[in-house]
């Protein structure tokens, strides 16, 4: 019986790890204060287990109680825990600047965007002093054909891989339209081919996505610098703001 249990702690643990991650997880997703139970329930997890985790990552300061209605969110220790890791990113340090300066200079919005999981984030923004601001929320899940950056961001995959990766209900934009899949697969082809994508009227009629990639070693897109801008703007504009976002995307790519 004691090496029968000795063997059964290792998947315990995991379980326990797995549950974590999944609180997390759900919080994030809905980005705002939860009640234990409702988490449970959409984690379809025992309350007890739920409980009990929660219960030691307040201790932790990774979670905090909020309100007197038994919810949590996020605790500071996860804002010190990102903190640290921008801080020490050499990359994410660099991409920051570089956003403060495109942003500023074009007077326009400036993403960097990533993959995360099989969608596309939003890791960091800074908005223009233009009249015309729209960004997607840092974090926020999207589905990847909605985007120049999803193409980029693909561009290191067969039509094979890119048919397996992306759900099908992704191809769904917000107003309804269905995106051809084969279209995309060759959207994704030149945006390889060309270095940079430029999508319109996908998650919003009314805007434009310039995206340039950041690559690894490998060759690979870890990253995409983007702008957001009015879908009318004039083509001189969209070069320039394409040219400088292939530039500095070059700058910020591991070539070595």
């Amino acid at each position: 019986m004691a090496a029968s249990k000795k063997g059964a702690e290792p998947a315990e643990r995991q379980n326990g790890i797995d549950r974590t991650i999944d609180l997390l997880e759900a919080l994030l997703h809905l980005r705002a204060p939860s009640k234990l139970s409702d988490l449970a329930k959409q984690m379809g997890a025992p309350r007890s287990t739920v409980y009990a985790i929660a219960n030691r990552l307040i201790e932790a300061d990774l979670l905090e109680s909020v309100g007197e209605g038994g919810q949590v969110y996020f605790g500071k220790a996860v804002h010190l825990y990102g903190r640290a890791y921008a801080e020490a990113n050499p990359l994410h340090r660099r991409c920051r600047e570089a956003l403060d300066r495109l942003a500023t200079q074009h007077s326009a919005t400036a993403q960097l965007c990533a993959l995360r999981g099989r969608k596309y984030v939003v890791v960091d923004t800074r908005d223009g002093s233009g009249l015309f601001r729209i960004t997607t929320d840092v974090g926020i899940e999207v589905p990847l054909p909605w985007t120049a950056s999803g193409r980029l961001l693909l561009d290191h995959m067969s039509p094979s891989e890119i048919r397996a990766f992306v759900p099908k209900e992704d191809f769904r934009l917000p107003d309804g339209r269905l995106l051809d899949v084969g279209d995309f697969i060759k959207d994704v082809a030149r945006a390889r081919r060309e270095g940079r994508c430029v999508t319109t009227a996908l998650s919003d009629r009314f805007t434009s996505c310039l995206a340039a990639p950041i690559r690894d070693k490998k060759g690979i897109a870890v990253a995409t610098l983007c702008f957001v801008i009015p879908a009318d703007s004039p083509n001189k504009r969209r070069t320039e703001l394409l040219d400088d976002l292939v530039a500095t995307a070059t700058e910020l790519s591991d070539r070595h």
